[in-house]
């Protein structure tokens, strides 16, 4: 059994024995206790232990962090982290310190790491396109130019991994969805989904990685890949939703990341409305939906699957409310305080981390009984990443 001495002992020891370390006791690795929250206006992050909801340690050096993402290494040692200013920096979460950094583009808007961990790939708004690294080093391996009609760049956005060493984005300006492979070689095989629907602005994967979603702000609906069968092509799926024919104001897109998944049905942030849909995933249509206190940009399920936890745009970003699953009620709302950007669930406990931008802190809640926990001074926090929930992403 861990005992607290065996853990110190683990973290401070040298570099030889760190292998030792991510093994962690009885099965758990000591890194599943940590995670970051980005300092979005300060270019820094800060490391945590998620247990003890206690800072570790700031790192700084990382640029323009104001729409950053994290992603980690499969063994959790390392966490990449995506700038706005083009910036792709590894850092070693163990030993808290940056251990490589480039900048790679003029203006970034996320990434992905491939599944065996090989392989990073950032979306780029500038230039357009994808660009692929080696993990270990950093060193480009793949450059893939989002170009089309004729040779126009677009921005690229909502990029994941998928199985089978695959990268799956859309191309804003051209209306496309790309799947590269690299299965074989560092040269990426790229096949390309054509006019699936005017400004597709962020993308998502089912959890059983194998459907890709990706939304569109120029019209109603959502573009739908089955990356079982590509041969099928693109299918349109929920004609109500976007943002065509409402013709409301946007404050702030939501993130089809955020998107929660629970039993059969998933729990979607409407585009311009004060609502959330739920949708049956076996047909992909909508079965419901939920009033809420704003525009909802994050709609997050808890681990066990029996709450989705929803925060709001501007100017109603003050506000979480919690919706029980099975009744479909809106059953709590709280009020951590000015922009609330991001939430985090722990996967052990039952508990959410909450970034209150505005406020300079991150707040934790139990999700039973609603109390807060704790607060982390944190300077403009916005993105919380943990490593055992690492496919969680925020800005």
């Amino acid at each position: 059994m861990c005992n607290n001495w065996s853990l110190k002992w683990q973290l401070s020891t040298a570099a030889l024995l760190i292998p030792l370390a991510l093994s962690g006791c009885a099965g758990q690795r000591i890194t599943d206790n940590l995670g970051i929250v980005v300092e979005r206006a300060a270019g820094h992050v800060v490391v945590v232990d998620i247990k003890r909801s206690a800072r570790l340690a700031r790192i700084g050096g990382l640029g323009d962090l104001s729409h950053a993402s994290v992603v980690y290494s499969p063994d959790q040692r390392y966490a990449f982290i995506f700038g706005r200013d083009g910036g792709l920096s590894k850092i070693d979460i163990l030993n808290r310190r940056v251990v490589a950094r480039i900048i790679q583009a003029g203006n970034s808007i996320g990434g992905a790491i491939s599944k065996d961990g090989r392989w990073v790939a950032v979306a780029n708004y500038k230039p357009g396109g994808v660009r692929i690294f080696s993990a270990d080093s950093l060193q480009p391996v793949a450059d893939i130019p989002a170009t089309f009609d004729g040779g126009r760049r677009s921005r690229v956005v909502g990029l994941v991994d998928a199985p089978g060493s695959r990268f799956v984005f859309t191309l804003y300006d051209a209306g496309e969805i790309w799947v590269a492979d690299l299965h074989a070689s560092t040269k990426p095989v790229i096949r390309k989904f054509r006019n699936i629907g005017r400004q597709p602005y962020d993308a998502l994967i089912t959890p059983d990685g194998r459907y890709y979603i990706a939304g569109l702000f120029g019209e109603d609906g959502l573009a739908l890949l089955d990356l079982h069968n590509l041969d099928a092509g693109v299918k349109r799926i929920l004609g109500g939703y976007g943002r065509g024919q409402r013709k409301l104001p946007v404050y702030k897109m939501p993130h089809l990341e955020g998107w929660a998944e629970a039993g059969d049905h998933l729990f979607i942030p409407a585009v311009g409305d004060h609502a959330v849909l739920v949708v049956d995933r076996s047909n992909w249509q909508e079965v419901a939906r939920i009033p809420v206190h704003g525009q909802p940009v994050f709609v997050m399920a808890s681990p066990d699957g029996r709450q989705v936890w929803v925060n709001f745009a501007y100017p109603r970003n003050d506000t979480v409310q919690v919706i029980n699953v099975a009744t479909r009620k809106i059953v709590r709302e709280l009020k951590p305080g000015k922009a609330v950007l991001h939430m985090a669930f722990e996967s052990q406990k039952k508990r959410v981390w909450i970034s209150v931008r505005d406020e300079d802190r991150v707040d934790v809640y139990d999700t039973t009984s609603f109390k807060r926990l704790a607060s982390l001074p944190v300077d403009k926090p916005s993105g919380i990443f943990f490593t055992s929930r690492a496919s969680e992403i925020g800005l």
